[in-house]
């Protein structure tokens, strides 16, 4: 263990103590967030064509991935033991949360009318992609029912970049240690983000062909 490492233990400690203490909160803060989002989207479900889908999953992040999101916002990435005290996992905005996945992208816009219109008080912070356009809604507060100290969010997301995502989670953001600082390379973050827009683009033709409209050209940038 380095001596960084060693210097950082009384804070992880900590934080990992204050994770258990509060770990049947978020799973609440989850399943409650999870039940709202279903409730207020089940006109959406009912009315889906065959083509078309769905899917809500939830989650709660886990304990060295809510540490290190600490970390990562720290000045230099790292923790003060002098400051021990200043840290805490409550001040994450998204230790529980729920993806609502789509397709074809058309379906986000009613998805997001629904449920803007319950969640009223929760903060906008949009996935952005290409020139500042919105890649995904994503909407963080609390669910004071049951939790007035457990930030949530929840976004809705076209589903094959949902499905992406999930492979690029592990490979990209959080690659095995023989990776580090290649995986997340400026080469990588370009492939990353013309796949997105390659699956935008795919979703925006998909659309014009079950509308019957003429081919187009991709128009996502």
């Amino acid at each position: 263990m380095t001596k960084h490492a060693i210097e950082e233990q009384p804070v992880i400690n900590k934080l990992r103590e204050e994770y258990f203490i509060h770990l049947p909160e978020i799973r609440r803060v989850m399943e409650y967030l999870e039940t709202e989002v279903r409730y207020h989207t089940r006109h959406v479900l009912q009315g889906l064509e065959k083509h078309e889908q769905l899917v809500i999953k939830s989650h709660v992040k886990d304990c060295e991935s809510a540490i290190q999101s600490l970390r990562r916002r720290q000045e230099g990435g790292i923790f003060d033991p002098e400051k021990l005290d200043s840290y805490s996992l409550l001040k994450l905005p998204d230790l529980a949360g729920v993806r609502v996945l789509v397709f074809p992208r058309s379906i986000l816009t009613e998805v997001d009318r629904a449920l803007s219109t319950y969640f009223v008080d929760w903060m906008h912070d949009p996935v952005p992609v290409g020139r500042g356009a919105m890649l995904a809604p994503k909407y963080r507060g609390k669910c004071e029912d049951v939790s007035r100290s457990i930030n949530a969010e929840y976004q809705i997301v076209p589903m094959l970049i949902g499905l992406f995502w999930q492979v690029e989670h592990a490979a990209i953001y959080k690659p095995p240690p023989a990776l580090k600082g290649k995986a997340d390379s400026a080469p990588m973050e370009k492939m990353r983000a013309d796949i997105e827009c390659a699956l935008l683009n795919f979703e925006a033709e998909y659309e014009s062909f079950v509308r019957g409209d003429s081919p187009r050209s991709s128009d996502v940038e």
